[in-house]
């Protein structure tokens, strides 16, 4: 049976040593979605962005573009299409931004300077600041060179390991305002995020991570009007 999931995740499962962190889960994203996966800290979300980039070893089935991904090698997978944004950023802060830019496009070259605008168009801060050094920005303008290094790969699906970690309010706003841009100018987005109102009001769907196992389900305003969901994630 074919499907026309962007992404694919079956009975996916993830241990480390004795304790696993993901509880054969199911779930898919498709072309064009965003959908956000949320859930307390320890609840196995980071380790599913990460098994599904090819960072960790798991057990079950991942498929991209309904192809079955048997690389465990992460920089496959990205020739495949799929980038991970990791948590922290993970940015080369002795490069420049540019510099920076550069590397994210090594597994695919071509329209070199075609992909280097569309990031600068996306990101005009990284284009004044181009030639300085990454380890000198901000924390949301190191997020943002995070995604534009991503970008840069012209990946499909991204991927994005908390966002909006220790960002103040109005950069989150921000990031977030650029996440719904690159959706909409076709990219395919899996996030998890801590800050689920934001997370929730950018997805088209999204899912509720508990101890490695999804409880919930459903879409971003129906998961928003949850009773649960308000009063643990929401304080309401």
């Amino acid at each position: 049976m074919t499907s026309s999931a962007a992404l694919e995740v079956d009975q996916l499962e993830v241990c480390y040593g004795g304790i696993q962190a993901v509880r054969g889960i199911s779930f898919s994203v498709n072309p064009g979605e965003i959908v956000a996966m949320i859930g307390a800290n320890g609840a196995g979300k980071s380790s599913t962005l990460r098994a599904i980039a090819g960072a960790v070893p798991h057990a079950g089935v991942i498929r991209i573009d309904n192809q079955v991904i048997r690389t465990t090698h992460p920089e496959e997978i990205v020739r495949k299409g799929l980038s991970l944004v990791p948590e922290g950023r993970g940015i080369f802060a002795n490069l420049s931004i540019e510099e920076n830019l550069r590397l994210g496009a090594w597994t695919n070259r071509s329209n070199y300077d075609m992909n280097l605008s569309k990031v600068f168009g996306l990101f005009p801060r990284l284009k004044e600041r181009r030639n300085q050094m990454a380890g000198t920005l901000s924390g949301g303008e190191q997020q943002m060179l995070a995604m534009g290094r991503a970008l840069m790969s012209r990946s499909e699906i991204l991927l994005l390991d908390e966002p909006s970690m220790g960002l103040a309010p109005k950069l989150v706003r921000e990031i977030f305002a650029i996440l719904r841009d690159i959706n909409q100018a076709g990219v395919t987005l899996l996030v998890v995020e801590q800050n689920a109102v934001m997370a929730l009001r950018l997805a088209h769907r999204a899912c509720l991570l508990e101890l490695g196992a999804i409880t919930l389900s459903g879409t971003g305003t129906e998961l928003l009007e949850n009773p649960k969901i308000r009063s643990a994630y929401l304080g309401h």
